[in-house]
């Protein structure tokens, strides 16, 4: 009989992308089948993230609720991956005995001989090393669900911001070779995949290291293959935000008008003790640069409130900030100190009341600018990747506009999924549109006056 995998993952859209390669890596080896029940799972994946307050806590509750399941199964794998497993490593063995194996996201390929060693030797196996790149030369192609894909394009991050454990659990930048990424998008597009989301913690630092190959370049060359119509990328930094890849933004046809540019705060001091590296004049300067090339742009961005020695200026000049830029959505957290980064050792009296005070005006204040450039768009046309039915309702088909909006209508011809088609945004609700399917004759009409 095959053996049975559940995946729980946490964090980011790197570590759903790392879920869904263990699961093919796991698929080829095992021939594992996929159970949306963790007790039904003979292999148990907990693939973690210490971005977040509490992450390890989160994490050990989690393996806390899996531990009987060992007792009903005991020939059951329970594993932990990525970040979390790499901060903690020998500490996760010792106050989790009954996990199996503990590895790294640089060494996922090695999951299956892992598992192996595991099953084999009654012991715990840990292997949280930085091997280079490795690992994509040992991963099959991915499985494709739906016409949207992420593909990872590079590995760590060399920035060293003072909060950010990112460094030290998945190590510095390191890029993969572009005919790799290449093979890889044509193989999604052979697949139905229509839409492409290039990864990376600091992905516009992305470098060839087999050529002078830089991110703007990388992004022409996926421009030209045939079947990717839309091209997405994240997670951006300011320091690597370069004019040709401005100019791409005007150039390539794929390129969706939305950029996620993480800014974190609106503040110089802070940004200063952040180490980022940039003021927030610098930041503006680049989004009056791309609006120039994109007027439609629209821009998210990553806060961190109460950073340590936040003041109530740092905090306004925050929201100016987001007056100024007008923001279409945030990431936005109460800062938590994260073990082994400067900013841990930065005093830090602000009362959490005012932290949470802040948080809620700063999100408060995104989500009004939200909502009216979603209002901006009543009566509009616009092309929409269609992913499938609508959550709520299944006589309505969902898609995405290349601003980054979920839009609903309704139809009864589910052969768009997986299509681009246009549709007339009607109503804007709380967290998506509402619009109506637009004939290809009403279009050409619309579009001709």
């Amino acid at each position: 009989m095959n053996p049975k995998l559940h995946i729980s993952t946490h964090g980011c859209q790197m570590n759903e992308y790392d879920s869904s390669r263990m699961r093919d890596l796991l698929e080829k080896e095992f021939a594992a089948e996929w159970t949306d029940s963790a007790a039904e799972a003979d292999i148990l994946l907990l693939n973690t993230c210490s971005i977040r307050d509490k992450a390890q806590e989160k994490v050990f509750h989690q393996l806390g609720r899996w531990r009987p399941l060992k007792k009903t199964n005991p020939k059951l794998i329970i594993g932990v991956g990525g970040c979390v497993a790499s901060q903690e490593g020998e500490a996760l063995r010792h106050r989790a005995p009954y996990v199996d194996v503990i590895f790294g996201p640089q060494t996922l390929h090695r999951l299956p001989e892992l598992i192996r060693q595991a099953q084999n030797s009654q012991r715990k196996i840990i292997d949280i090393s930085f091997p280079t790149i490795e690992k994509f030369d040992h991963l099959p192609k991915p499985r494709v669900e739906g016409p949207r894909a992420f593909v990872s394009i590079m590995e760590g991050c060399s920035k060293y911001c003072s909060f950010c454990v990112v460094p030290y659990t998945r190590g510095e930048e390191v890029s993969r070779p572009h005919l790799d990424i290449l093979s890889e998008i044509q193989h999604l597009a052979s697949q139905g995949v229509r839409e492409v989301t290039l990864l990376g913690q600091n992905v516009n630092g992305y470098r060839c290291p087999t050529e002078e190959l830089r991110f703007a370049q990388l992004l022409g060359l996926i421009d030209r293959i045939e079947g990717i119509e839309r091209l997405r990328y994240t997670t951006s930094h300011p320091l690597e935000f370069t004019d040709d890849l401005i100019a791409a933004h005007a150039q390539l046809p794929s390129l969706v008008d939305h950029v996620h540019l993480p800014v974190q705060s609106g503040s110089d001091r802070i940004l200063a003790m952040m180490k980022r590296n940039y003021t927030a004049i610098e930041y503006k300067s680049i989004i009056r640069k791309l609006r120039a090339q994109q007027p439609n742009i629209s821009i998210s961005s990553d806060f961190i409130v109460g950073f340590p020695g936040e003041t109530d200026e740092d905090f306004e000049a925050t929201m100016q900030l987001i007056e100024q830029i007008g923001f279409d959505q945030s990431y936005s957290f109460i800062y938590s100190a994260r073990a082994g980064t400067p900013a841990a050792n930065l005093a830090d009296d602000t009362p959490m009341e005012v932290k949470k005070q802040r948080l809620n005006i700063l999100q408060s204040r995104v989500t009004q600018h939200a909502q009216r450039i979603s209002e901006q768009m009543i009566g509009s046309i616009q092309r929409v990747l269609v992913d499938g039915y609508a959550k709520k309702d299944p006589g309505q088909l969902q898609g995405r506009t290349t601003n980054n909006r979920v839009i609903n209508f309704a139809t009864d011809d589910d052969s768009l999924i997986g299509q681009f088609t246009d549709v007339r945004v009607l109503q804007v609700s709380y967290n998506s549109l509402i619009g109506e399917l637009v004939s290809e004759m009403a279009h050409e009409l619309v579009t001709s006056d």
